[in-house]
C-alpha cells in the first residue's frame, strides 16, 4: 500500500514549463511592442538601408530642372543679330536662325538642343509631364504588385533597376519625342521606390515612431535633391551626362544594399507566411539586446472575427474606406500640383537657377525635422492643414514680388520673393511628407501599399500639370502663383473630413479596422448629439 501511495503522490511541475506550454498568440504590433521594442538598433538600421532609395527617387523625379531648363541667356553671333534684350528667350522668335546661339552651348538643355521656343515652347512642358503621367500608372502597378504578389522588398528591387536602365537610355535621346517617351518609362519606372520604402519603413517599428521614421526617409529625398546642382553645374554643357551619372546609383544599391534588407513581417504574416514574419522579428529582437518568449506565435489576421470562409473586403466596395481614399486623393492632387510645382517654377523667380534650387534643397531639411519633431505630439490633420495654407498663401505673397521686374533683376525685391517662396516650399515639403504618414496610418496591412499608391497617383497626376504652369509662368509668373496658392489651401482644408491618427493602431485587414473603429466612431456621433 505504501508503495501505491507514493505512485499517487503528484509531480511537482516548474512555473517555466507551464508558461512554455502555454500558447502567446499576439499580433505583430503586439510583438513589437512588448518584446521586439518601438524602434532599436536593428530597425535603425533596416530604415536607414529602406531609406537610401529615396535619393535615387528624388534625383529621377527633379533632373528636369536643369536638363530642361530654359537657357539664361544668348548672344548674337553675326551682323543681323543686333538685340541687346539677351535675358528673353522670346526675343530670338523674330531673328534670322544662325545670327545668334545660346549661351552655354547648344547641348546645355533640351530647349537649346532641339530649339524648344516661341511657337514649339509648350513641347517642352511635355516629357516632364509624362514624367508625372507615368509615375501616376506606376504607382498603381506598384502599389498591387507588392500587396498581391512581391511584397515591399522585391518590388523596391525592381524599381531600382528599371529606374536605373531608363535613366541612362535616356541619356541617348535622338529627339524630343523619344526623349518624352523615356521620361514617361522612368516616371513608370521609379514610381514604386517612395510606395514600397515609405510602408517597408513603417511596418518595421512601433506606433509612437511611426511618423519620425516616415519622415526619415524624406531626409534622403532631400540629399537627392540637393545633390543634383552639384551634379548638374559641372556637366552644365550637356545635359545627357547628367543622365548617365544619375543611373549609377540604383543599379549599385540594387547589387549591394538591397540584399541586407528584411522583408515587411506584417505583409508576409497576411500572406499566411508566418513562419517567415516570425523570423524577421525574431531577428530584429536579438539585434536588439531582446529575445522573445518560447511560446510566442503570430496571430493570423484571416482568422479574426469575420470569418475564415468569408471573402475579404476590398477597399472600394468598403463604404468608409472609399470615401477615406477618395478624399485624400483630391487633396493629394493639390499637395503634388504645388510640392512639385514649386519645385520646378524656381527658374521663374528672379534669380540664379542653381542658388534657388539649392536654397530650395537646404529648406527641405528644417522641414523634415520640423515636421519630425511636430509629428511627435501634434494631430496629423492639423500639421497637415496648416503647413497646407501656410504654402498656398506665400505663393500667393510671392505674386506681387513677380509683377514688373525683369528676370535676372537680383534686386531686395527679388530676394524678399525668394525667401518667401523658400518658406511657401519649406511648408509645402512638410504637408507633402505628412500626407505620406497620415496615408499609412489610415488603412490596414492588406491595402496599406494600394491606398499609399492610390496617393502617390494622385500627388502625380497634380504633378503632371506642375510643368504646364511652369511653362506658363515664364509669361506670367503671377498665374502659376496664384494657381499653386490656390490648390494649397484647397487641400488643406479638404483635409478637415479625414479622421485623427495621431498613435492609433495599424490594423491588418479592413475587416477588423471597421470592426475597432466601430465603437469610436459611434462614440464620437454620441458626444456631438449630446453637444458635449
Amino acid at each position: 500500500m505504501e508503495e501505491e501511495t507514493e505512485n499517487l503522490v503528484p509531480i511537482s511541475v516548474s512555473p517555466q514549463r507551464i508558461i512554455r506550454d502555454t500558447k502567446l498568440e499576439l499580433t505583430v504590433d503586439e510583438v513589437v511592442e512588448q518584446y521586439v521594442g518601438s524602434l532599436g538598433f536593428s530597425q535603425i538600421i533596416h530604415v536607414f538601408l529602406v531609406s537610401l532609395a529615396w535619393i535615387f527617387d528624388s534625383q529621377n523625379t527633379l533632373v528636369t530642372i536643369f536638363t530642361d531648363a530654359q537657357p539664361a541667356a544668348w548672344r548674337c553671333t553675326s551682323p543681323p543679330c543686333v538685340r541687346n534684350d539677351t535675358a528673353n528667350a522670346a526675343a530670338v522668335c523674330s531673328m534670322v536662325a544662325g545670327s545668334w546661339e545660346w549661351i552655354g552651348g547648344s547641348k546645355s538643355s533640351i530647349i537649346a538642343e532641339w530649339s524648344l521656343i516661341c511657337d514649339r515652347k509648350f513641347l517642352a512642358a511635355a516629357p516632364a509631364s509624362l514624367f508625372f503621367i507615368g509615375s501616376l500608372l506606376g504607382s498603381g502597378f506598384y502599389g498591387w504588385l507588392a500587396d498581391a504578389y512581391l511584397g515591399r522588398k522585391k518590388t523596391v528591387l525592381l524599381s531600382c533597376l528599371l529606374s536605373s536602365i531608363t535613366s541612362f537610355l535616356t541619356s541617348f535621346s535622338p529627339n524630343i519625342w523619344v526623349y518624352a517617351l523615356l521620361r514617361f518609362s522612368n516616371g513608370f519606372a521609379r514610381s514604386g521606390i517612395g510606395i514600397c520604402c515609405l510602408v517597408l519603413s513603417t511596418e518595421a517599428v512601433g506606433r509612437k515612431w511611426r511618423g519620425q521614421v516616415g519622415q526619415y526617409g524624406f531626409f534622403f529625398f532631400t540629399f537627392g535633391f540637393f545633390s543634383l546642382p552639384l551634379i548638374a553645374y559641372p556637366n552644365r554643357t550637356c545635359w545627357r551626362n547628367i543622365y548617365r551619372i544619375l543611373s549609377i546609383p540604383p543599379l549599385v544599391y540594387s547589387l549591394i544594399v538591397i540584399p541586407f534588407v528584411s522583408e515587411s513581417p506584417r505583409w508576409l504574416l497576411v500572406k499566411g507566411r508566418s513562419k517567415e514574419a516570425f523570423g524577421i522579428l525574431k531577428k530584429y529582437a536579438q539585434l536588439n539586446g531582446r529575445k522573445l518568449p518560447e511560446n510566442l506565435c503570430l496571430s493570423e489576421p484571416s482568422q479574426g472575427k469575420t470569418g475564415c470562409g468569408e471573402a475579404r473586403m476590398n477597399l472600394w466596395s468598403t463604404k468608409w474606406a472609399a470615401k477615406r481614399m477618395i478624399t485624400l486623393m483630391i487633396a493629394g492632387f493639390g499637395v503634388g500640383s504645388v510640392y512639385y510645382g514649386v519645385q520646378l517654377n524656381v527658374e521663374n523667380l528672379d534669380f540664379n537657377l542653381y542658388f534657388s534650387v539649392g536654397l530650395n534643397a537646404m529648406m527641405e531639411i528644417p522641414a523634415v525635422f520640423i515636421g519630425s519633431v511636430l509629428l511627435s505630439f501634434t494631430n496629423r490633420r492639423t500639421l497637415f492643414s496648416w503647413s497646407a495654407y501656410i504654402a498656398g498663401i506665400s505663393s500667393i505673397i510671392c505674386i506681387i514680388f513677380s509683377r514688373g521686374r525683369k528676370k535676372g533683376d537680383e534686386s531686395k525685391g527679388a530676394w524678399t520673393q525668394l525667401i518667401i517662396e523658400g518658406i511657401g516650399f519649406m511648408a509645402a515639403s512638410t504637408a507633402f511628407d505628412v500626407l505620406y504618414i497620415y496615408c499609412v496610418e489610415l488603412f490596414p496591412t492588406n491595402v496599406r501599399n494600394f491606398a499609399v499608391s492610390m496617393l502617390r497617383q494622385s500627388l502625380m497626376l497634380g504633378a503632371s500639370i506642375a510643368p504646364l504652369f511652369v511653362v506658363l509662368g515664364r509669361l506670367s509668373p503671377s498665374l502659376s502663383f496664384l494657381v499653386f496658392g490656390i490648390l494649397s489651401i484647397f487641400s488643406g482644408t479638404l483635409s478637415l473630413w479625414l479622421p485623427e491618427t495621431k498613435n492609433a493602431p495599424l490594423y491588418e485587414t479592413l475587416e477588423q479596422q471597421e470592426e475597432e473603429e466601430k465603437p469610436n466612431s459611434v462614440s464620437v456621433e454620441s458626444a456631438l448629439e449630446l453637444g458635449k
